[in-house]
C-alpha cells in the first residue's frame, strides 16, 4: 500500500517559481517510478514529468520542457517538480502517482494557480 501527498502548491504571478512536493509512505516508492500530472478545471488529466526509481532519467511534456525540473530523494521518500517561468495556462491540480503490479496510487493533488 502507498499513500501519496502532494504540497507546495499555491498562487504566484506570471515569471513566478513553486516547488511541488510528492511524500510517499510505503517501501516500494523507492523502486518504482513516479510521475506527475495536472488537470485544469473542464480538461482531462495531463502528463507532466516523470522519474525513474533511481532518479537517473526523467521525462517532461513538451509544454514544461525546459522550465519544470523533476527530482527526487529517495532517503526523504520524497519526489519535487521544481516549476519556473510559471504562465496562467500551468493553472492546474497537480497530482504524482506510482504504480505496483496492476495498481496505480495517486495522491489528493495540490492546487496551483498562475495569474497574469
Amino acid at each position: 500500500q502507498v499513500q501519496l501527498v502532494e504540497s507546495g502548491g499555491g498562487l504566484v504571478q506570471a515569471g513566478g517559481s513553486l516547488r511541488l512536493s510528492c511524500a510517499a509512505s510505503g517501501s516500494i516508492f523507492r523502486i518504482s517510478a513516479v510521475g506527475w500530472y495536472c488537470q485544469a478545471p473542464g480538461k482531462q488529466r495531463e502528463f507532466v514529468a516523470s522519474i525513474t526509481a533511481g532518479g537517473g532519467s526523467a521525462d517532461y511534456a513538451d509544454s514544461v520542457k525546459g522550465r519544470f525540473t523533476i527530482s527526487r530523494d529517495n532517503a526523504k521518500n520524497t519526489v519535487y517538480l521544481q516549476m519556473n517561468s510559471l504562465k496562467p495556462e500551468d493553472t492546474a491540480v497537480y497530482y504524482c502517482t506510482t504504480s505496483w503490479g496492476i495498481t496505480r496510487y495517486w495522491g489528493q493533488g495540490t492546487q496551483v494557480t498562475v495569474s497574469s
